[in-house]
């Protein structure tokens, strides 16, 4: 059996402002809290958790390397599948979101928008 299988279990990503970005997931994404601490707090995407870590813990978790800041420019995007791309941006902008780009047809063939949040985190919405 392939060890890679089951998928990705939790992304950890890496905040300054622990209880802004709390809010954030809290009232754009509307996802329950599945668990915080007063260095954490974890949403559930599906199967996949989302852990947001106070930046001043991440350098425990992965050293050597070393922790980039938000200026530094986007290295990923997460996708979410959305039913509809446009009626998804009304909702996010209705919530306060800023819009990066988008809704687009891509020429591969769906339709994005993209946003970011308060931890400077890249999030695609997609159909």
């Amino acid at each position: 059996m392939d060890p890679w299988v089951k998928g990705i279990d939790a992304i950890t990503l890496f905040v300054e402002d622990l209880a802004a970005a709390k809010a954030f997931y809290l009232e754009v994404f509307g996802l329950p809290l599945r668990f915080e601490d007063p260095h954490s707090a974890v949403f559930m995407f599906g199967e996949t958790a989302i852990n947001l870590l106070d930046v001043r813990q991440a350098p425990e978790l992965i050293a050597p390397a070393s922790v980039a800041s938000p200026e530094a420019g986007a290295r990923s995007q997460f996708t979410l599948a959305v039913e509809d791309v446009d009626a998804m941006c009304d909702m996010l902008r209705s919530r306060g979101v800023e819009m990066l780009n988008g809704p687009m047809d891509r020429p591969w063939g769906i339709r994005t928008a993209s946003f970011r949040d308060p931890g400077g985190h890249i999030w695609e919405i997609a159909k």
